[in-house]
């Protein structure tokens, strides 16, 4: 259980499709929710819930960690150093604000990514319940309108082992797949996951 990565892609019973008419356009919205085969609190559903346009994609990565989740959440809602645990990022520079919500970080990434840099604002920090959103706003890559939302939570059959929720909505780059652009980033997420899981759980046995 402590080591599981598990990741949802898009599937009809998780979405609700409206169509509207604008100019004699058809434009199609969806909304993403997190699977029922996932565990999350109720408070946190709506947390989850992303309205997916025509041309975006959506996906959630749900990762398990052998550690409480206040010794996760130290190192998760530290905006100004995303880098601790994202080894694809290689420094961090928090350019408005004092990590309060509203705040922008430019963050630089290392080299043989398709990216250089990215501009980021934090959208929700919610100390209480362990609720952490950004949004990308600027940079560098191909990733745009990108919006990520992290949840923690204890697993209810053991409170020392935090589940990590992660949802993000993105643009489809106009020379990818929707499949092709969540594959991308879902490998950057779990691999995020995995460093956070290693990271708290070596914190947690010092």
């Amino acid at each position: 259980m402590g080591s599981s990565v598990q990741i949802q892609r898009i599937q009809e019973n998780n979405l609700k499709t409206t169509v509207s008419h604008r100019n004699h356009r058809s434009t199609i919205t969806t909304i993403w929710r997190v699977p029922p085969s996932v565990y999350l609190p109720e408070d946190l559903h709506h947390h989850h819930t992303h309205t997916v346009g025509q041309n975006q994609c959506s996906s959630t990565i749900v990762q398990f960690i052998s550690a409480p989740v206040d010794t996760v959440w130290s190192v998760v809602r530290r905006f100004d150093n995303p880098q601790a645990y994202k080894h694809f990022l290689k420094s961090c520079h928090v350019i408005v604000g004092d990590g309060d919500v509203g705040s922008l970080r430019e963050v630089q990434v290392v080299s043989g990514l398709p990216a250089g840099s990215s501009m980021e604002r934090l959208e929700i920090l919610d100390d209480e319940r362990h609720v952490i959103s950004f949004s990308v706003v600027g940079g560098d890559h191909r990733l745009k309108n990108y919006r990520s939302v992290t949840t923690l939570h204890s697993l209810p059959t053991c409170s020392r082992t935090t589940v990590v929720v992660e949802s993000y909505v993105v643009d489809v780059p106009p020379e990818n797949t929707k499949e092709e652009t969540c594959v991308f980033v879902d490998t950057i997420v779990r691999c995020n996951l995995q460093s956070l899981k290693q990271m708290a759980e070596n914190l947690t046995h010092k």
